[in-house]
């Protein structure tokens, strides 16, 4: 028999430590017990125990503290985040079924040294899991030590016995109480002998054995110098710390045989805490499911009373009834399957399934119906819902919420919105899997169309607590002007696409084929070998190893050759150049080259898909293929862009915002003069070296003009001296000296940064100009460089928000204009502040003009909001 015995307080402390603080919508804490968890499930993986139980200290004075009034003294209190989450912490525990042991005035040390005895004497094998060197003492034949150790969310361990003990330290386990007796030990406040440290005392136990070893043999023939005096003054301090330092192995505890075996956890106890800690993981990892209700505990069993009955539509006269009933409902849910070939709808009172198999070519006929935008529906994801619907010429109307956008809206930063997570967040529903749905007998359709219908239920049960939500913070400018409304005009710019030169494209694909080889062959010859280059750890021997350049940075596998390290090392050698081209090209070549032939469809159009439940700041992002990632400072960028054109006749206008962030900030800082700056026309970079560098507005030089921009667009994104320095290569000293600069003759967006920070830190979040929240409990977190990284965010999240915002305003502005005057141009793409129309060449003037307007018109700022739009036969030529 194996038993695991965690040291509950070292392990969850180290949890505490070793993940960023994180709490539920509530504000209740939670990341030690998140840590802990994955400590004990990462050990139990490892160990594969027979039996577990996990021991803790209790508050107050121990038999150690009554000896020695110094005992830990030192120490600082258990931080209020960390407190709050103890007593939840061994409720986890106890529905785990996991027993606890702690006895009042014995620290878990002694508790477990006991327990790892009494175990040991029925003969079964104990390993202790402690973030403790102290528990090292008690390792035997019997008893192992898992030393663990977590950082950054990463946990390690190493295992000790008593051969490992031994070379490590080269005396028996049971000495290091020895050891400690004469170095002390200052986590403990244990005070050892005064003057000797680790080194001088695991010379003596080396020597002479032990601590009684040494004060036998203390002679000043034996004991050189001062150490003599040191041992001889300190004799008293080093029994009271042997005593101190001891495990005790006599705890009134009981190892309870029957208790510490593996028990299933009581489900429905734990279902219950994770749900209220939002470990939606956790429930998925530990299969855990809601309490099913009474009259659900069989297949079989009937509906209750109140629950709508699902039924198959048979014929198109049938759905056309339903739908027309439907038209007076409050809200309607709908789950669809990818294909269109199924759709589960819900009113509350009933459900119903409109499905290919039963009505056939008719199903066209009732999508058609169900989606005139005379019912008003509700679904989860109606981006790709739409987009569906647009490809099968089919209409995309009466959409009137989305589960995951409004999710999205009410928390950005929560990462992913399935329907089954957010069910069981907000709702305690949990929505059955098509597995289960099979397992019960069902058959694929019969599973299809029960799996929809419960995602269509999940939805309905979603609105109202969302809605609610979305009215407390007052989000539904965001949520009901921006995002909401933008899930049709993305579906309809995915569905068009944009059209790639494909001739174009495999000539410069070829031609960075031929441009990397010849890269790689002067690689090799400036390396004197051929070697993969692609291999972190074997340029790291090429550069560091065989060409001797100094190393910059390493990693746990050996050198680091980042880009960072490589900038570093321009000017060193050769090679780097030649390796950051390779890099280069290789990107673009597998990226754009390569990469954008095999997405190129029939029809010699490319279509992304844009996220909009992604970031943080609710800026869009682009994917399969990314479009906004493109270089654009470089040659190659630009020549990507060119494989980009219109259809035949027709033409690019291309419009973007000038400075749309500083603009931003001028507005929400209040902040004068950068506001004159910005009404003035003039150069507002060179108007901010005039002022920052302290020159005449008509002497500022390029490169004071470059510094001025680097800083301007730092302090958007909370730039640090450090940061800048490594930008604009000058020393920190002179960076800091900027940014002091900078916010001195700014001193609105001074005082602004800190009001944000502050505002965050007090309210849990920061808004932008139209109310998008970020929420950033880390602006609370106890590790300084956390709050750090969280100060940035809330200075920058606000301006990054609201420049975002104002694009997604812009984009509906300008898809409502190009309708509203009948024109056949068309939105087909938006990379950050830049939106891009395809048009006939006989409209170019009249969009040019419409969407320099509206985009204009998007924000009514402090400072004028600017667009420059412009026409061209190719993306590169209209940029």
């Amino acid at each position: 028999m194996k038993l695991m015995i965690l040291d509950g307080n070292s392990i969850i402390n180290r949890a505490f430590y070793g993940v960023r603080l994180l709490t539920t919508k509530n504000g209740e804490y939670t990341n030690a017990i998140f840590g802990f968890l994955n400590i004990l499930e990462k050990m139990r993986a490892q160990e594969q125990p027979d039996a577990l139980c996990v021991a803790f200290d209790l508050h107050g004075p121990t038999f150690r503290h009554l000896r020695y009034e110094g005992y830990k003294a030192t120490r600082h209190g258990m931080p209020e985040e960390l407190a709050q989450q103890m007593p939840v912490m061994k409720d986890v525990l106890r529905a785990m079924n996991i027993p606890i042991y702690a006895v009042q005035g014995w620290e878990a040390d002694d508790v477990i040294g006991t327990l790892a005895k009494q175990a040991g004497a029925l003969g079964w094998d104990s390993v202790i899991v402690t973030g403790d060197r102290d528990s090292l003492q008690l390792i035997d034949d019997h008893v192992r030590v898992k030393l663990v150790v977590t950082k950054g969310g990463q946990t390690n361990a190493t295992l000790y016995d008593k051969s490992l003990f031994t070379q490590e330290y080269g005396f028996a386990p049971l000495r290091l109480i020895d050891l400690k007796s004469l170095m002390g030990d200052s986590s403990d406040n244990i005070p050892g002998v005064a003057g000797v440290g680790p080194k001088t005392a695991t010379d003596l136990l080396l020597r002479y054995g032990t601590l009684s070893g040494v004060y036998e043999n203390l002679t000043p023939k034996n004991m050189k110098g001062k150490l003599y005096e040191k041992l001889l003054n300190g004799k008293q301090s080093a029994e009271l710390s042997y005593e101190l330092a001891t495990i005790r192995l006599d705890a009134p505890v009981e190892l309870d045989q029957e208790a510490v075996l593996l028990h299933e956890p009581d489900r429905q106890a734990l279902y219950a805490l994770f749900l209220r800690l939002e470990f939606i993981k956790l429930i998925d990892k530990y299969h855990l499911r809601a309490p099913v209700p009474a009259n659900e505990t069989h297949p079989d069993a009937a509906p209750a009373a109140d629950a709508p009955v699902c039924r198959y539509i048979q014929d198109l006269d049938q759905a056309l009834a339903l739908l027309q009933h439907l038209e007076g409902a409050q809200r309607v849910a709908l789950s669809a399957s990818e294909e269109l070939e199924l759709v589960a709808l819900d009113a509350g009172t009933e459900q119903a399934i409109l499905c290919r198999q039963h009505l056939g070519l008719d199903l066209e006929k009732a999508l058609s119906r169900l989606f005139s935008g005379k019912i008003p529906l509700a679904c989860h994801g109606s981006k790709e819902l739409r987009r569906g619907l647009l490809e099968r010429c089919l209409p995309d109307n009466g959409i009137v919420f989305d589960t995951e956008v409004a999710a999205y809206v009410l928390d950005a930063a929560r990462g992913k919105y399935e329907l089954e997570r957010l069910a069981l967040d907000e709702c305690r529903l949990s929505l059955p899997t098509m597995p289960e749905l099979t397992a019960r007998g069902l058959s694929e359709q019969e599973a299809e169309a029960a799996f929809h219908a419960a995602r269509a239920a999940g939805v309905l049960a979603l609105v109202p607590g969302l809605s609610a939500r979305l009215a407390e913070q007052n989000a539904g400018q965001v949520y009901e002007g921006m995002d909401l409304p933008l899930c049709g005009v993305l579906a309809r710019m995915e569905v068009e696409g944009v059209r790639v030169d494909t001739d174009a494209l495999e000539r410069f694909d070829q031609a960075l084929r031929t441009r990397i080889a010849a890269c790689q062959q002067e690689i090799y010859r400036l390396a004197g070998e051929e070697f993969n280059i692609n291999s972190t750890r074997k340029l790291g021997e090429i550069l560091f190893d065989k060409l001797g350049l100094p190393v910059i940075k390493k990693t746990k596998t050996g050198y680091s050759t980042n880009v960072e390290v490589l900038e570093k090392l321009k000017g060193k050698h050769p090679i780097i150049l030649e390796i950051m081209d390779y890099r280069t090209l290789t990107k673009l070549q597998a990226t754009y080259a390569e990469g954008l032939l095999k997405v190129v469809g029939p029809d010699g159009r490319v279509r992304t898909t844009f996220q909009n439940t992604v970031t943080a700041t609710g800026r869009l992002s682009s994917t399969d293929p990314n479009l906004q990632n493109i270089p654009v400072r470089t040659d190659l960028g630009a020549e990507i862009r060119k494989m980009f054109v219109p259809r035949e006749g027709w033409v690019f206008v291309d419009a973007d915002y000038s400075q749309i962030e500083l603009r931003v900030l001028a507005h929400m800082a209040d902040d004068h003069a950068m506001q004159e700056a910005f009404r003035s026309g003039e150069d507002v970079h060179r108007v901010t070296a005039s002022q920052v560098f302290g020159v005449p507005f008509d002497q500022v030089t390029p490169q004071q003009r470059r510094n001025a921009k680097a800083v301007n667009f730092g302090i958007v994104y909370g730039i640090s001296e450090f940061s800048l320095a490594e930008d604009i290569g000058v020393s920190r000293q002179e960076a800091k000296a900027y940014i002091d600069s900078y916010l001195e003759k700014y001193h609105g967006v001074r005082d602004f940064m800190s009001a944000v920070v502050e505002q965050g830190r007090r309210d849990g979040y920061v808004s932008t100009l139209y109310g998008r929240r970020r929420y950033l409990p880390e602006l609370k977190d106890g590790k300084y460089m956390v709050r750090q990284a969280a100060e940035r965010m809330a200075m920058n999240s606000p301006i990054q928000g609201t420049a975002a915002d104002i694009i997604k305003l812009a984009m509906l502005r300008v898809e409502d204009a190009l309708e509203r005057e009948g024109l056949q141009a068309r939105l087909v793409l938006q990379v950050h502040d830049e939106l891009i129309v395809e048009c006939p060449m006989e409209e170019a003037m009249t969009v040019t003009s419409l969407v320099t307007r509206e985009m204009e018109s998007a924000a009514s700022l402090s400072v004028p909001l600017v667009a420059e739009a412009k026409l061209g036969g190719s993306w590169y030529e209209a940029k």
